[in-house]
């Protein structure tokens, strides 16, 4: 792990939700090979527009044969979030918009709202979580159907904000992440 530098400036302390909750109405899509393509493409323009960073595929799409809204999202891990400047602006400028700033993250996303950019500071507990998440529903098929079963019911309800659906699935990943950890000792 990197050593943990000092931010250039202090973090947010709240969450900032750039144009406000947004109603989500999605259906989960049966899995497509071509959203590995689609992370390929993302990953070549973040990284022409943020060289040197850490760019992961995670998330549902991440997970061949996994049902999953078509949004591919992109893990990316910078040495400073606080440090926009090198990272959300020449995101911006390569035509990705800012969605979210919460303490230890920023979001970026595509204006058709077809992929996710999470970006993290090195050292940041979500960006191993994420990654044991992604690596689990990959290898276990019976975590592979609760996650694919539990996003399948939740999607039948009407959500004010994408973030609410999110955090609904939160007792689950954290169950299913509990077991990975075990299964790592």
């Amino acid at each position: 792990m990197t050593p943990h530098r000092s931010p250039r400036r202090p973090d947010v302390v709240s969450v900032e939700l750039v144009g406000g909750p947004e109603p989500l109405e999605l259906a989960l899509h049966e899995y497509d090979p071509e959203w590995s393509a689609l992370f390929e493409e993302h990953r070549r323009r973040i990284l022409e527009a943020v060289p040197g960073v850490r760019v992961e595929h995670i998330g549902s799409t991440s997970v061949p044969g996994l049902p999953a809204k078509p949004i591919v999202d992109v893990l990316v891990v910078v040495p400073d979030v606080t440090a926009e400047e090198d990272h959300v602006a020449p995101l911006l400028a390569a035509g990705y918009v800012l969605r979210t700033r919460e303490p230890g993250h920023r979001l970026v996303r595509t204006p058709g709202r077809d992929a996710h950019v999470h970006i993290y500071e090195e050292g940041h507990p979500a960006i191993d979580a994420y990654l044991l998440l992604r690596d689990r529903l990959r290898t276990d098929p019976a975590d592979r159907e609760l996650y694919r079963s539990t996003k399948a019911s939740l999607l039948l309800r009407r959500w004010e904000d994408g973030n609410d659906y999110a955090e609904a699935k939160s007792a689950v990943i954290a169950a299913i992440l509990e077991r990975a950890r075990s299964s790592q000792s």
